[in-house]
């Protein structure tokens, strides 16, 4: 055991190094003296006052008085919630003072190009009525937009809490089911109203998983609770069932009648999350493509990725992903097709299937036979209480 706080930060220091690599001399000097804000933080501090006036309270280390509660301890700054450090420069949580809701903001800057611009356009046009009433409507839609008074072309845009889609992993394969069809009749939503996601790759996929946690997770450590007061304990999302959203359409494209000249419209790759479509792999990114034939790739290879190499069993997506990752993009399925003959799988899927254990491919059997009695008895619970197989939030 390291007999001071030196030797045991020291020690995670070095196995951080072993693991991630070297650090920069600008990552050595925060990690040496974690009471220094980051780069990316130092703009949210510096508009703490700002953001409070407009009804929003940022975390007390981005406070301009803030000094770090571990000085003149021996405790290990990783201890504090204050210690938590982000590198985040576009996002980070805040409470909202009018009824203490927990949100996220994001900051967008319009003369950096259209990027941004057409993120707030689209999430607009997806918030108002009627498409903010229509159940297919899973984007992530803005709380509140305002501009930021001492930066020109800056503006705040305030949106609901939400949590990677596969944190926490899914319980049963009903709940992956449930994410298939939510993913789905989103991409169809956006594709019919001629909207191309063109970046609906896992980081921009996430839930409203509000339901599953009875107490609110830390922005930094998702497994934390965010007053720090022990560990965010939740349900399953078969017992409190969640809704997944679209979000950050900064690379989207919303295709106008008068902008369509051919359908369907080719248009230049963009540089998203995914470089492995076949479309992408074009380094100077020259060939124009047909945007919504990716959008099928991205999800396909989601799902292909997230679950049908992660954990065993998913056979039963194997044709209808083989389709939607095809070299071609002009013989992969369209949105249509994928929502007609998914609907179809799962269908064909039986009770118990649905209701069974996902299993990591790298989990070790003893942990397997461990987790089944737990499971066994929540699932009598479930059929017990009518618990839908397939959750529907």
């Amino acid at each position: 055991m390291p007999s001071s706080l030196d030797e045991r930060a020291e020690r995670l220091d070095a196995l951080r190094d072993r693991v991630f690599g070297p650090r920069t001399e600008e990552e050595r000097r925060y990690a040496e003296d974690p009471g220094t804000l980051r780069a990316s933080e130092k703009w949210w501090r510096d508009h703490y006052e700002m953001l409070l006036e407009h009804g929003y309270t940022l975390r007390p280390r981005f406070n301009p008085n803030w000094s770090p509660p571990w000085k003149d301890t021996r405790r290990f700054f990783m201890e504090y919630e204050e210690g938590q450090q982000t590198d985040r420069v576009q996002v980070l949580d805040a409470t909202r003072n009018s009824d203490g809701a927990y949100v996220t903001l994001k900051k967008l800057n319009m003369a950096r190009g259209r990027s941004d611009m057409e993120e707030v356009e689209i999430n607009q046009y997806l918030s108002s009525e009627p498409l903010s009433l229509d159940p297919r409507n899973h984007c992530a839609q803005s709380l509140e937009i305002f501009p930021i008074p001492d930066t020109e072309n800056v503006y705040m845009m305030v949106m609901p809490t939400l949590r990677p889609f596969d944190n926490p992993v899914f319980a049963t394969f009903g709940e992956a089911v449930a994410f298939f069809t939510q993913l789905f009749e989103g991409l169809q939503f956006l594709h019919e109203r001629k909207i191309a996601h063109r970046d609906c790759c896992r980081p921009n996929i996430m839930m409203d998983a509000t339901s599953m946690y009875p107490k609110p997770w830390h922005f930094v450590e998702l497994n934390m609770r965010r007053d720090w007061k022990g560990k965010a304990k939740h349900y399953t999302r078969t017992e409190r069932p969640v809704k997944y959203y679209y979000v950050d359409f900064g690379l989207s494209q919303h295709y106008k009648p008068e902008d369509i000249l051919t359908w369907p419209p080719l248009t230049l790759p963009v540089h998203g999350a995914d470089k492995t479509a076949p479309e992408n792999r074009d380094e100077k990114y020259e060939t124009p493509c047909n945007p919504f034939a990716t959008d099928i790739y991205y999800l396909g290879n989601l799902i292909r990725q997230s679950f049908m190499q992660k954990y065993y069993g998913f056979g039963f997506m194997k044709e209808l992903v083989a389709d939607m990752v095809l070299d071609d993009p002009s013989k992969r399925p369209d949105i249509n097709e994928v929502v007609t003959r998914f609907a179809k799988i799962r269908e064909s899927l039986h009770s118990w299937k649905l209701r069974s254990r996902t299993i990591r491919r790298k989990e070790w059997k003893i942990v397997t036979l461990w987790r089944y009695p737990t499971h066994i008895f929540r699932t009598i619970r479930f059929i017990v209480t009518r618990k839908p197989a397939i959750p529907d939030p």
